[in-house]
């Protein structure tokens, strides 16, 4: 194990020796907010504490039989006691790596779910409708709520852009790697003689931030108020209640128009706003890291084909992780589950890798 883990463990495991003192302390104990808060927080380290622990026990039990190689009595007996430990140590080393990936913090975040119709033309936007039905479905599963901030939609039902607010438990974990660009191969509902064309759209996941995480000063941005259009009713195209903001220095522009006030429009335009700043910055300081590392252990990099969705085979074929399955019918009706869980473990593997080649890194 590389020296820096060892030290990460180390710490973790004296930082969970000293929340436990700490929960003993009657000033403490007699405080239920702070007391449950040092739990939780002993609670996550428990996991690695086990861990470590029990890897420094086998490491000791390692020492002890190779020790026993010395005597010729034992030594046919401590051989196969070291190969059994090492194997074990091994296995439980990897267990080790992958405790050690730190969590994303955004992982609990709500989100901005940002589905653009891209080259295609119709055809496009009507798979980028069918899409927001596939995740549409796919959060009733979850039991996620899901609100569309603004859609503009065209004439034959498709969906030329569309941001909903997505919000439930954990969404951003299950969400966060569904960015980049989907295509789509089968023969468009506009083509009469039956070729397969091949449509693109594209989909951006953003956590929602709070004010605290990104700051949006008055001046650089430009708030425009309209009269609404489209579904609402008679009131939302009697007054200028919707809202168009311009922020400046990035040329980001966000409308909202679904809620019956200028004061909600504009509220949720900002959130929109502030998430797409903050997913700027991530997604900046994710390309600086993976310059230094040369190699990039980052989410959804949107001018990559992630995913290709092929109707006539009823395969969709997920890129990053050659992921192929024969059932895209039910992954369009929201059955998303299997993809999802295999991009998790694929992003996480990544992750352990990236903190090895670090380590190695350091050790040279």
């Amino acid at each position: 194990m590389i020296p820096e883990l060892e030290k990460r463990f180390s710490e973790a495991e004296q930082r969970y020796e000293e929340l436990g003192r700490r929960l003993e302390d009657p000033a403490v104990y007699s405080d239920v907010e702070k007391s449950a808060a040092i739990a939780r927080e002993r609670a996550q380290l428990e996991e690695q504490v086990r861990g470590w622990r029990k890897y420094r026990a086998m490491q000791a039990a390692l020492e002890d039989a190779q020790e026993m190689l010395h005597d010729n009595e034992m030594r046919e007996l401590a051989q196969e006691e070291i190969d059994e430990l090492k194997q074990q140590m091994e296995l439980l080393e990897e267990h080790l790596y992958k405790l050690a990936v730190p969590p994303d913090p955004m992982d609990k975040k709500n989100i901005f779910l940002e589905i653009r119709a891209g080259t295609g033309g119709e055809e496009a936007a009507l798979f980028a409708a069918e899409l927001l039905r596939m995740y549409t479905r796919y959060a009733a599963q979850k039991g996620w709520q899901i609100e569309i901030v603004s859609m503009n939609s065209t004439g034959l039902g498709g969906v030329k852009e569309v941001i909903a607010q997505v919000s439930g438990k954990r969404v951003y974990s299950f969400l966060k790697y569904e960015s980049g660009t989907h295509r789509v191969q089968r023969v468009p509902k506009t083509e009469a003689g039956g070729r397969i064309h091949t449509s693109a759209v594209t989909v951006a996941v953003m956590p929602e931030v709070e004010d605290v995480d990104v700051e949006i000063r008055p001046e650089d941005i430009q708030v425009d108020v309209f009269r609404s259009s489209g579904a609402g009713g008679q009131h939302v195209n009697r007054t200028d209640s919707a809202v168009r903001i311009t922020h400046i220095p990035t040329g980001f522009v966000v409308t909202c128009q679904d809620e019956r006030s200028q004061h909600q429009n504009k509220a949720k335009a900002l959130a929109v706003l502030r998430s797409r700043l903050y997913q700027k910055e991530r997604e900046e300081q994710e390309a600086r890291m993976a310059l230094e590392r040369k190699t990039q252990v980052g989410s959804g990099d949107r001018s990559e084909k992630v995913r290709t969705y092929n109707f006539p085979q009823n395969r969709l074929t997920d890129h990053r992780v050659g992921l192929t399955l024969y059932k895209l019918d039910q992954v369009m009706d929201g059955d998303l589950d299997e993809v999802i869980k295999a991009l998790q473990a694929h992003f996480h593997r990544l992750a352990v890798e990236s903190i090895k080649a670090e380590g190695l890194a350091e050790t040279d």
